[in-house]
């Protein structure tokens, strides 16, 4: 990955986040939705805008922590879409979700690969490779493939697909916001 370069925005600093409104408000939720209440770089420039914060907070909290789709699905989606997308920020964020939730020796590997390579990998199961299938549609054409779409329906059933195809419009609106606006990773 080529990576994003410098933040074309400056990051809203802790000083702007002391004055009570809306920005302060936004910023508590989003500390409370993450896990040792740290905001991020992507955080700290999403607030710029409250109201699109806290937009932003409930629909990726809801599809991180609410969702029946399973984890190391949602995340191989995550991961490939950051692949797709030359997201390495969203990839820094992702890998160790994915790996914590079941990813396979070898699969980011495969993932770093070529994406046309990813539906013939065997590091990848045939489920798998329709989550990666329907990634690269989604990211690339926009377009899904019915017949595509009806074999992950088989699989996981309505509501995991619905989840699925959000999860990957939803990631894809991530990376391009990062990318586009240049968010540096963390430290």
């Amino acid at each position: 990955m080529s990576g994003a370069g410098a933040a074309r925005l400056p990051y809203v600093d802790d000083r702007q986040l002391l004055v009570p409104g809306p920005q302060a408000e936004a910023a508590a939720a989003i500390r409370a939705r993450r896990a040792g209440g740290q905001l991020l770089n992507l955080d700290r420039m999403l607030l710029h805008s409250p109201a699109f914060a806290a937009g932003w907070s409930a629909l990726l909290g809801a599809i991180r922590g609410r969702l029946s789709l399973p984890a190391d699905l949602r995340e191989l989606a995550i991961c490939a879409i950051a692949q797709l997308n030359d997201a390495p920020y969203e990839w820094q964020q992702h890998i160790g979700e994915w790996q914590a939730a079941g990813a396979r020796p070898g699969q980011a590997e495969a993932l770093q690969q070529a994406p046309a390579t990813w539906l013939v990998d065997p590091a990848f199961s045939t489920r798998e490779r329709r989550v990666l299938e329907l990634a690269i549609q989604s990211s690339r054409q926009v377009a899904v493939d019915a017949d595509l779409l009806a074999a992950i329906e088989a699989d996981l059933g309505a509501t995991a697909t619905v989840e699925l195809v959000g999860t990957v419009a939803a990631y894809n609106m991530v990376s391009r916001f990062l990318v586009a606006l240049g968010v540096e990773g963390d430290a």
